[in-house]
């Protein structure tokens, strides 16, 4: 019985410890999916051996009580959830449920908000009392910081009394805003959305927390003194966006689990373009009548449960830092990992963005470090984990030469990267060439980095005008090259010679110049050599062009090295197409900023009709936007046009507007 009574006394210190440095310290100690999966495990030994079962176990409570504030005791205990992981999982809830309910029960899915849950406290419809759901009996009297947020109504439009629970969260958008901020000014840096929520709502200063951009979607209630009270989950929900609350707008009312589990597959892709933090959907039974018979578990109740979505976060072993040099020669270090699987997939590199941010994180090799999704797509290192190892571990020295040529490293003025400057770096060289063939650029398929190496070290192209001079034959002295990939590769690259100017431009990659400031000077110049021609004033004219783009663009089109590419590439058949000519002038002289996710299009396919019908778009708001295009889960950009007095279309508005024309 040894064996069992030590690995459950371990769980519970570490579940413990990690409870108190999220809630008390605010500083995570343990990733989330590693909390998961030593509750699992702590909650399977005590149901084997119930004996070793103690009050005192995490099982028997939902998080723990800081001592900030005054506690307060919750009139209705608030329950944590049982979390599934996969379809079995969550079919064999639903079975449990339907012996209990009968077959077909209607069910309530809802994004699961990565925040800081609360309960707050109306009474003839006045906003009396917020309080943190602490261990789910007593909680944090925090009713003075929640006053300060504006999505908390004051007063509802009818005169209840209720107990909604709600969970307060930080837009990504915002989070992102308070780090950079916090940066600047040398202060603490939060670790993600919902720390970062947390740390604000439980500030002693509440001017503090004003200053927060903190927002919350309720998603629960108790009522008492309501006539006729809603009978389903659903209906309450409804029932309270009338009163007056926020509700997440995606949530859905599904006929049976494969309507969840629908559910579940559909948002496990589309939350990456939500503006807040979701780490899971909660599926509840919509009877309240049944969710009555069902009832709950010590810590949970029976008629709900979260289906967990892969983790966003997670922690690994830093084995190395590589150099990688870019296409512009800035060095960039990248994190190399022991294997581990983040977001359904197996991760061994991440972004350390620079050097800089290496100090401030005290990275040193051999770190245990927390890595999480950048934008969803690329991981970066975000913390080094608290280990005895890490003051053992050398200070990580950065370069002071380039790894790929030698040369002495640069810094330049106002920017924290290292550059080599060499224009005979190899790795600059290669970076620059895939820069060329990628799909915001020359666009050239089946070319890819492996292709290009293996065309430099053999001595095929020294830079990307060379590209044009390959012959098929060329691609057949390759490695693993047969004549139909030879074919194809050839092909594509003539192909690319009559692409649109702005991918031209972006081809080029002046420095300040993107994707979007190309197709600006797109816009505006007919030909390369009007460009060429063009003066600092002239560029500098151009709405979305600034003095350092206007600066960067002049000297670029005068520099002896790019003029001979530019006739080199003229002299191989590179010849850009002219901007086409709209196909009406319907839209013409408006600017329209788009946001949110659309339903029956893509933000680049609403873009493109707008420039066929002689519009324009941007990606910021300002007094000359004519129109912001909202999709579902819009971003700043529409809190912005609101404040402008921008007109907001939706996706129906903007097709009835041009329905003629399409």
């Amino acid at each position: 019985m040894d064996a069992p009574l030590d690995r459950i006394n371990f769980l519970k210190d570490e579940i413990n410890k990690s409870n108190y440095k999220y809630y008390v310290e605010e500083n995570p100690y343990l990733s989330d999916f590693e909390y998961d999966k030593m509750f699992a495990e702590l909650k399977e030994l005590e149901e084997k051996y119930p004996l070793l079962k103690t009050p005192d176990s995490p099982t028997q409570r939902v998080g723990s009580v800081s001592e900030k504030f005054f506690p307060h005791t919750h009139k209705y205990r608030l329950y944590s959830l049982d979390n599934t992981y996969n379809e079995d999982e969550l079919k064999k809830w639903y079975e449990r449920v339907t012996k209990e309910c009968g077959d077909n029960i209607d069910l309530v899915c809802e994004l699961k908000i990565d925040g800081l849950a609360i309960a707050l406290t109306y009474e003839n419809g006045i906003f009396v009392r917020g309080v943190t759901r602490g261990d789910g009996v007593t909680g944090e009297d925090i009713t003075t910081n929640l006053k300060t947020v504006k999505a908390i109504p004051l007063k509802l439009f009818e005169p209840v009394d209720v107990e909604v629970r709600g969970e307060i969260y930080m837009p990504k958008t915002s989070f992102e805003k308070l780090n950079e901020e916090n940066l600047a000014k040398g202060e603490k840096i939060f670790a993600n959305p919902r720390n970062a929520a947390s740390g604000s709502i439980r500030q002693l200063d509440s001017t503090i927390t004003a200053k927060r951009d903190l927002s919350i979607f309720v998603y629960s209630s108790v009522f008492e003194n309501v006539p006729n009270p809603p009978k389903t989950h659903y209906d309450g929900m409804m029932y309270l966006k009338k009163l007056g609350f926020k509700i997440n707008p995606n949530i859905r009312l599904c006929k049976n689990i494969d309507g969840a589990i629908e559910y579940c597959k559909e948002w496990d892709t589309k939350r990456k373009d939500l503006n807040y933090a979701t780490d899971g959907v909660v599926i509840k039974v919509n009877s309240l009548n049944c969710q009555q018979d069902l009832g709950f578990t010590s810590r949970a109740p029976k008629w709900a449960t979260a289906f967990k979505f892969p983790p966003e976060e997670v922690t690994t072993k830093l084995l190395d830092i590589e150099l990688n040099i870019g296409k512009s020669g800035a060095v960039t270090p990248v994190a190399i990992l022991e294997p581990v699987l983040l977001a359904g997939s197996t991760v061994q590199r991440a972004s350390l963005h620079n050097f800089d941010e290496i100090k401030r994180l005290d990275v040193r090799i051999g770190d245990t470090v927390l890595i999480k999704k950048a934008a969803e797509i690329i991981p970066k290192v975000i913390k080094v984990m608290e280990t005895p190892e890490h003051e053992s571990l050398p200070v990580y020295i950065p370069p002071v030469t380039c790894p790929a040529c030698g040369s002495q490293l640069v810094t330049r003025p106002g920017e924290v990267n290292l550059y080599c400057e060499s224009k005979n770096c190899s790795q600059q060289i290669t970076a620059k060439i895939e820069f060329w063939v990628s799909k915001d650029a020359m666009d050239i398929e089946f070319v890819g980095p492996a292709i290009i190496q293996q065309l430099y070290d053999n001595r095929f192209i020294s830079n990307a005008v060379d590209l044009y001079r390959l012959t098929m034959q060329d691609f057949m002295q390759l490695d693993g090259v047969k004549e139909k990939s030879a074919y194809n590769m050839y092909t594509s690259i003539q192909e690319s010679k009559t692409r649109p100017l702005n991918r031209l431009l972006t081809a080029f990659a002046i420095r300040y110049i993107g994707k979007e400031s190309a197709e600006i000077l797109a816009e505006r110049f007919a030909t390369l050599d009007e460009i060429q021609n063009a003066d600092v004033m002239t560029l500098c004219e151009i709405d979305g062009v600034g003095d350092k783009m206007a600066e960067s663009i002049y000297e670029f089109f005068r520099d002896e090295h790019n003029l001979h590419m530019i006739e080199e590439l003229k002299n191989l058949g590179v010849n850009p197409t002219s901007k086409a000519l709209p196909k009406s002038d319907k839209l013409k002289g408006m600017t329209f900023v788009l946001t949110g996710t659309l339903k029956d299009m893509t933000r680049d396919e609403a873009s493109d009709i707008i420039k066929k019908l002689g519009g324009k778009t941007s990606s910021s708001v300002s007094k000359k936007t004519t129109y912001v295009l909202a999709g579902e889960n819009p971003g700043s950009k529409l809190d912005k046009a609101q404040n402008l007095g921008v007109i907001i279309l939706t996706e129906d508005d903007f097709l009835e507007m041009i329905k003629e024309d399409l």
